[in-house]
């Protein structure tokens, strides 16, 4: 079970508008779980709104008396059954920092994958495209109206969740997410680790990619023991990535435990924070960089970024500590 964020999170979203939206057979399948997610953010202080398409007969009143006694604190809205559901959603006159669609399954590429994230200038770019790339029919053409109205300012984010128990919650406070987050505005910090939440939200994103066997786990005690070694980056003042700065000789870094969170992959967070952290260790006086991965996506960023492979003899001590990984160099 994913670790939740809720202090960290709720003081990026307390006092906003969350908005979610789920069609009449999805809400009568996950009844339950919707309403306890939406309470959950009412207690956390959003402001939460509920769309549905349930269709208005006699037999349906129990729905709507249950909607009204379990949400007091949320504005229901119905939307007319006849009326294209997410059209209908997408032109509501609010201004929303967060629009949930709550469906069957995940968005999905052709292959069968969930996509994490979308930035809405790469469908501006390529809408064909991305209409050919998504297996979720109903998305397809729906996708460019989710983009122009972030772009319009109307929506901050829009989120596609595939409806299960805790699927807002794991989606709005964890690290990793749970369905596909849109935006226009993933504007990325880089600093110095600072906190305890930075050391917690480090130990979550290195725990990920132990998991999949591209980092050596370093506990609490080994981050509070380096946290002057370790930088973060941070969207929405929530840290999505990391990187530990290992001092090689006095012209040599080692970029050393790089980890973006699964969320933000394939958003270019791994390059901004690599470039950052060269600009910064060049204040430090240092021109020459290495790095040890087998993780093929690190290798692929690195060879853009201009690193090469190498088995150079003034680094065959660190080399020694890692024999089976991969080294890569660039020199300033």
């Amino acid at each position: 079970m994913p670790r939740l964020y809720i202090d960290e999170y709720t003081r990026a979203l307390s006092g906003k508008i969350v908005s979610t939206a789920c069609r009449e057979g999805v809400l009568r399948d996950y009844f339950d779980e919707i309403m306890a997610d939406i309470k959950f953010l009412n207690r956390q202080g959003m402001k939460t709104l509920l769309y549905h398409n349930v269709a208005n007969r006699f037999s349906n009143q129990k729905i709507f008396r249950t909607l009204d006694d379990r949400l007091p604190d949320t504005r229901i809205v119905r939307v007319p059954p006849d009326v294209d559901f997410y059209a209908h959603v997408l032109d509501q006159e609010e201004t929303v920092h967060k629009l949930i669609f709550l469906e069957r399954k995940p968005l999905l590429d052709l292959n069968g994958q969930k996509i994490n994230a979308i930035h809405t200038q790469g469908v501006a770019t390529d809408i064909q495209d991305w209409g050919d790339l998504i297996a979720n029919v109903n998305y397809r053409g729906i996708l460019s109206r989710i983009c122009d109205q972030i772009e319009a300012g109307r929506y901050d984010r829009v989120h596609i969740l595939p409806a299960a128990k805790n699927a807002i919650k794991h989606e709005l406070f964890t690290i990793e997410g749970f369905g596909t987050l849109i935006a226009n505005n993933f504007v990325e910090r880089f600093e110095p680790l600072a906190t305890e939440e930075d050391v917690r939200f480090i130990k979550g994103i290195l725990k990920l990619y132990k998991h999949e066997g591209f980092l050596k786990l370093r506990n609490e005690k080994y981050l509070r023991a380096h946290r002057d070694c370790f930088f973060v980056t941070l969207i929405d003042d929530i840290v999505v990535g990391c990187v530990e700065q290992k001092v090689i000789d006095e012209q040599t870094v080692e970029i050393a435990a790089l980890a973006i969170s699964t969320r933000f992959r394939n958003q270019r967070v791994g390059v901004f924070t690599v470039k950052a952290f060269m600009e910064t260790m060049q204040q430090q006086g240092f021109s020459r960089f290495i790095s040890l991965t087998n993780n093929v996506k690190l290798e692929g960023l690195y060879r853009t970024l201009g690193f090469k492979p190498c088995t150079l003899p003034e680094y065959q001590a660190r080399q020694a500590l890692s024999p089976d990984v991969q080294m890569y160099y660039k020199k300033i």
